[in-house]
């Protein structure tokens, strides 16, 4: 139908591979966007021979997008569908596994890509003599992922990028941008893979006098969020060099690169006297970053006052240091409705009263708890309103100073802190805490706060409010904690 005149054309609607940023989140380009630049590199069979052997994704753990008709399992299409896989499965050389997919639109369906790489992977890494394969089969079978991959799910996404980006044999060769692109979807997704993440150690120190410290920035950002330091030896002494040359001109990507290698428990002494020198204090006092650079910097000093005893540089001034996380993280605020904080508030309110605990406190130097208590020497969990819920902070120069003044008037409550270790806490896999998150916990269990885990795997497993409550109650009395009439 032809649009009447003098209206504008309907912006097009999102493709079910496109991601949006969240709410407090960054935008990262969406998937599909990465498979198009990606797999329009070129790309040598040579290079792809061994590349393209990724560890097998079964059919029906894709997620089916809007344009995959129907699932695997039935209905009219099903004969067919799996048909062309078993066929995709058998192709004795690329040319007829790129036939397959051109002569058969109907039937192909979104994993039948993946299904297809996976076995490229196998034929070109045969032995003793893999099948010769032209450039123009690759770029072919290149260009029909391309034009399909707004219909992808995420899994066969990550898959594809498989193939376009394990190219660690030579990643030199990728360009900036690129590494980028796969920085930003790592980190964006929570996905620690050690083969990428190094692909991306590897291309940074390979290309260190090409790189300007903005473009390092967003490459070292997934190692810190992903809680992974690479194996890559020139790594770190990479990083410093780059921070001792590009630290006066970025200011705000020299704060961002320290903070990733805050995560990682790596940072230089060299850049922590840069960005600590009243030169430089001074200097991001003027800019429009200047809140966000100081909030970073209180990080970064309390860092070096937590875990680098051996650091003789300046610091930041009391004066210039503000809150580090004031209130929860933006990302649990968003997910709120999939928190298990009420269902667990609820349960210590009616296991404890409402006065045994305070929920969302935050304490100096400015992380927010999900629940604290104060509790005796005798382990009873007492009224936070009778007691200062706060450690002292710093706590070396505070805890000497109360021994040398008056050793016998220091506060014998222990203050708990339990911590919500929720699904979106971790990397992918479920098992790494993501960098943030180890960080807070590290650096609250070093100003003397007993930490007590409740990991979303045990909260997810509890039935209801009771089980809960009887699940929390194990869980203090295995710390020695008491309560009630009995406790005090």
């Amino acid at each position: 139908m032809r649009r009447p005149r003098g209206t504008r054309p309907r912006a097009p609607r999102p493709t079910e591979g496109a991601t949006c940023a969240g709410p407090g989140e960054s935008w990262s380009p969406s998937p599909n966007s990465m498979l198009r630049v990606l797999l329009s590199a070129q790309t040598s069979p040579a290079r792809l021979s061994g590349l393209l052997l990724i560890p097998p994704v079964q059919p029906c753990c894709l997620g089916l997008s809007k344009w995959a008709d129907r699932p695997l399992g039935g209905g009219p299409s099903a004969g067919p569908v799996q048909g062309l896989q078993r066929l995709l499965e058998q192709a004795k050389s690329p040319g007829e596994l790129l036939r397959w997919l051109g002569q058969n639109p109907t039937k192909v369906r979104v994993h039948h890509y993946s299904v297809a790489l996976r076995r490229l992977g196998q034929l070109l890494g045969s032995r003793p003599r893999p099948p010769p394969v032209e450039q123009a089969t690759l770029q072919d079978l290149s260009q029909l992922i391309i034009r399909n991959c707004p219909s992808f799910d995420i899994h066969t996404i990550h898959v594809c990028l498989h193939l376009a980006v394990l190219l660690e044999a030579r990643p030199e060769e990728l360009t900036p941008h690129v590494m980028v692109l796969l920085a930003q979807h790592l980190a964006r997704h929570r996905l620690r893979e050690p083969q990428l993440l190094e692909a991306i150690a590897h291309f940074l120190v390979v290309q260190e006098t090409q790189l300007s410290s903005k473009v390092v920035q967003k490459l070292v950002l997934p190692f810190g969020r992903l809680n992974y330091l690479p194996l890559e030896q020139q790594f770190m002494p990479c990083l410093e060099r780059i921070l001792a040359r590009e630290a006066g001109v970025a200011p705000l990507a020299t704060v961002n690169i320290l903070m990733s290698l805050c995560q990682l428990r790596c940072l230089p002494f060299r850049a922590l006297h840069f960005v600590f020198s009243p030169g430089f204090i001074n200097y991001i006092s003027g800019t429009p970053h200047a809140l966000i650079v100081r909030r970073y910097l209180s990080l970064l000093d309390t860092a070096v006052e937590l875990e680098l005893p051996g650091y003789r540089g300046p610091r930041l001034p009391r004066r210039q240091q503000v809150p580090i996380f004031p209130q929860p993280l933006i990302t649990d605020r968003a997910r709120c409705k999939y928190s298990h904080k009420d269902i667990v508030a609820e349960g210590l309110r009616q296991l404890l009263g409402e006065e045994k605990y305070r929920q969302d406190l935050t304490v100096p130097p400015g992380y927010c708890t999900d629940f604290l208590l104060c509790v005796g020497s005798s382990g009873a969990v007492l009224p936070v309103r009778t007691q200062d819920p706060f450690l002292p902070y710093p706590p070396r120069s505070c805890l000497q100073g109360q021994a040398a003044s008056s050793p016998t008037t220091r506060d014998p409550a222990q203050r708990v802190v339990l911590v919500l270790r929720e699904r979106w806490h971790f990397c992918r896999d479920g098992r790494v805490l993501l960098g943030s998150r180890a960080l807070r916990e590290r650096h609250l269990g070093l100003m003397g706060y007993q930490l007590l885990p409740l990991p979303f795997e045990e909260l997810e497993s509890q039935r209801g409010l009771p089980q809960l409550k009887s699940y929390l109650r194990q869980k203090l009395q295995a710390l020695g904690l008491r309560w009630g009439p009995e406790g005090g």
